[in-house]
């Protein structure tokens, strides 16, 4: 049995192969040499108490012990096998189909998008400002949302499934090995596009079916179950359908609410990107230390409460850049993406605060259960409108904001579109601008100097997650009402992310699977 040793280091002594694979053999009385294979299970940065720490868990086989069999996953082709139909190909659809094929059943998946090396060129016309496919952007295409907006593969909830499962597919489709023991996993948008290529061909290779640039525009229900879908106008004879369509499909809430299939608004949050110089932000974190270069660039999580509400920074991106997040033109939406190495001189966040029913009780009477979805909608439309032409999107410097005050000048910021100057500490609503500028000054005194005049915000964070819940059976994960219909992942309101939405996924092709073994 390899035995395991945990090591409280300096970043440098971390950072050197040679320096813990000495401190290993010194703790376990055995000479280097006899170490046939070290290898790292956990490591994370310990810089609370200002003498900056890394703790490093490692494995160590000794002389001819048996080591660690490669990650490997087994998909059957599944070539006639039963059907599922699954729309989207984002997380929650990709790992739903992966896991139907160790089950035996053929995926065919159906996504508006386009496949992910055509997706980017269309990502870099939008970063050109030279317009916006709705249907191929930073939130449609292959892979989802997270392809292009960083890639983090953290979730709180441990629950949801097998979370290292998870992770070891990802390696097994290309992602580095790293992602397994780092405390808070990434692979970077530069690497995920290759990945989700792989995850493709494997699906294609077993017998499933993925067609691209097809979207859904109607279900077909009898009797409270499910028999097709129309897909551009066509119609495909199924009883099985995984809506897997993330949180920005708005079309396809729309369709099943006036086919009068119950939805239910829910609470979400919104707000701003918020923007630091990386280097600021690792000042802070690591105390100035002079080992920083050891170190990967800083990050950060802050939450407080402000006026009884929750204000967070959310998918915080080190070395970062913020990006148009937009699907349609007539909208000014932001996200956060890193790549893989974390080289940017920027650090982003999302900045937000939560959205109660009652915030968009107003809307009910005309919109009903997407009533949070219109607010939504009406707050991208002003960011759009004070953000002027294109894809610029309107910024305040912090101190300014704070102080409500209007910018003159902004500073230099990753988001290549363009930032305009604009007072958000006017026209965001008063109950999301009011709490963001006091968890500013709380934070401030958490992170001396997170409240400065080199930082920016940036509008609107409008895309947390979805206001809108697609109801579903706890036991069948079936919605309630109708046979055969799957709500999956973020879009349908049970997922917050990468990892959270492909253990979805899983957990909804084993209710398909259980379903067909009966």
């Amino acid at each position: 049995m390899p035995q395991t040793i945990t090591l409280t280091l300096t970043p440098r002594q971390a950072a050197d192969p040679k320096q813990y694979t000495a401190q290993v053999a010194r703790a376990l009385r055995i000479d280097e040499q006899d170490i046939s294979l070290l290898r790292i299970i956990k490591r994370s940065v310990d810089a609370r108490r200002g003498a900056l720490k890394v703790n490093l868990t490692l494995e160590a086989f000794i002389d001819r012990e048996p080591q660690p069999t490669p990650i490997a996953f087994d998909y059957p082709s599944v070539a006639g096998k039963r059907e599922a139909v699954i729309v989207g190909a984002g997380p929650a659809g990709l790992f739903a189909a992966l896991r139907l094929i160790e089950k035996g059943i053929r995926p065919i998946i159906f996504e508006r998008g386009k496949e992910v090396v055509e997706r980017g060129k269309d990502i870099a016309l939008i970063q050109r400002n030279k317009g916006i496919n709705p249907d191929s952007n930073y939130a449609f295409g292959e892979g989802g949302a997270g392809t292009f907006s960083d890639g983090k593969l953290f979730t709180r909830s441990k629950k949801r499934g097998d979370y290292n499962r998870a992770l070891q597919r990802l390696v097994f489709h290309g992602a580095s090995p790293e992602i397994l023991y780092e405390a808070h996993p990434h692979i970077g948008s530069d690497r995920l596009p290759r990945i989700i290529a792989d995850i493709r061909r494997r699906i294609l290779d077993a017998g499933g079916e993925i067609h691209f640039g097809k979207r859904v525009t109607a279900f077909r229900f009898r009797d409270g179950r499910v028999v097709g879908i129309e897909v551009d106008g066509s119609d495909f004879p199924t009883d099985m359908v995984v809506v897997a369509t993330g949180h920005s499909a708005r079309d396809i809430y729309e369709t099943l609410h006036s086919s009068g299939i119950r939805l239910e608004a829910k609470p979400y949050a919104m707000g701003v990107r918020i923007e630091h110089p990386q280097s600021l932000i690792d000042n802070i974190q690591y105390h100035a230390s002079e080992q920083m270069e050891y170190l990967p660039a800083a990050s950060y999580s802050l939450v407080a409460q402000v006026g009884g509400r929750g204000v967070y920074s959310f998918c915080m991106c080190p070395g970062g850049f913020i990006v148009p997040a937009m699907t349609d033109a007539s909208e000014s939406v932001v996200n956060g993406m890193s790549p893989s190495r974390r080289n940017s001189p920027f650090a982003n966040s999302g900045f937000v605060t939560e959205i109660r029913l009652d915030d968009f009780a107003h809307l009910r009477p005309q919109h009903g259960d997407l009533a949070g979805l219109q607010f939504q909608r009406e707050l991208e439309h002003a960011a759009r409108t004070y953000g002027g032409a294109n894809q610029t999107a309107p910024a305040q410097r912090v101190s300014d904001f704070v102080a409500g005050r209007a910018s003159t000048s902004l500073p230099a910021t990753s988001y290549v579109p363009g930032v305009v100057c604009s007072r958000l500490d006017e026209w965001l609503p008063s109950f999301i601008g009011s709490r963001l500028r006091e968890a500013i000054r709380f934070f401030d005194k958490r992170m001396h100097g997170y409240l400065t005049d080199e930082a920016i915000v940036v509008g609107v964070e409008s895309r947390t997650s979805t206001p809108v819940r697609i109801p579903r059976d706890k036991t069948t994960l079936m919605h309630p009402d109708i046979e055969g219909l799957y709500p999956a992942g973020e879009g349908a309101g049970y997922a917050g992310g990468i990892i959270s939405a492909a253990l979805d996924g899983e957990r909804i092709a084993e209710a398909i699977a259980e379903r067909c073994a009966r």
